[in-house]
Parts: structure tokens; C-alpha cells; sequence
């Protein structure tokens, strides 16, 4: 099993807002890096987007005030173990 299957599996695509919380560390795409498909990561500080769920990937504000749509979800390594 790939790591993209893994989190695929379970919902940590960034595309459901279900899978983000306020603290998570995600990868993002600003809207300037669209084309150039360029990620930040960050720390969730505030999640914008409101519906459960965006084909693009959920908008959120990293610490920092960054925004763009979280393009993966990064595992926290404490929860690799469970």
C-alpha cells in the first residue's frame, strides 16, 4: 500500500473538510502557484471554506495569514503509531 493510498483511505486528501482541524500541518497551493501547482506547508490557523466538501481542496488560512487550498493533509507522526 502506497502513502497515497493511505491517505486517500483515510479522507486526508484536503479535499473534505471533515479531515482538517485548526493546528493540522497541510500543504497548500496559493492561488499564484495554481499554475506552477508550487505547495506551502503550513499550520492550519482558520478554515475558510464552508461546504464538506471542494474538488479543488478545502480553503484555509495557515498561521502566518498564507490562504490557498490545502493540496494534502500531512500525517502528525504521534498518530503513526496508532
Amino acid at each position: 500500500m502506497t502513502r497515497n493510498t493511505r491517505i486517500r483511505e483515510r479522507g486526508l486528501s484536503g479535499q473534505q473538510r471533515d479531515s482538517l482541524r485548526v493546528g493540522v500541518t497541510v500543504d497548500i497551493v496559493k492561488k499564484e502557484d495554481q499554475r506552477s501547482g508550487i505547495r506551502t506547508r503550513g499550520v492550519v490557523q482558520e478554515i475558510l471554506t464552508r461546504s464538506a466538501s471542494h474538488p479543488h481542496g478545502i480553503k484555509v488560512r495557515l498561521n502566518g495569514g498564507l490562504i490557498g487550498r490545502v493540496a494534502a493533509v500531512i500525517p502528525d507522526p504521534e498518530e503513526n503509531g496508532k
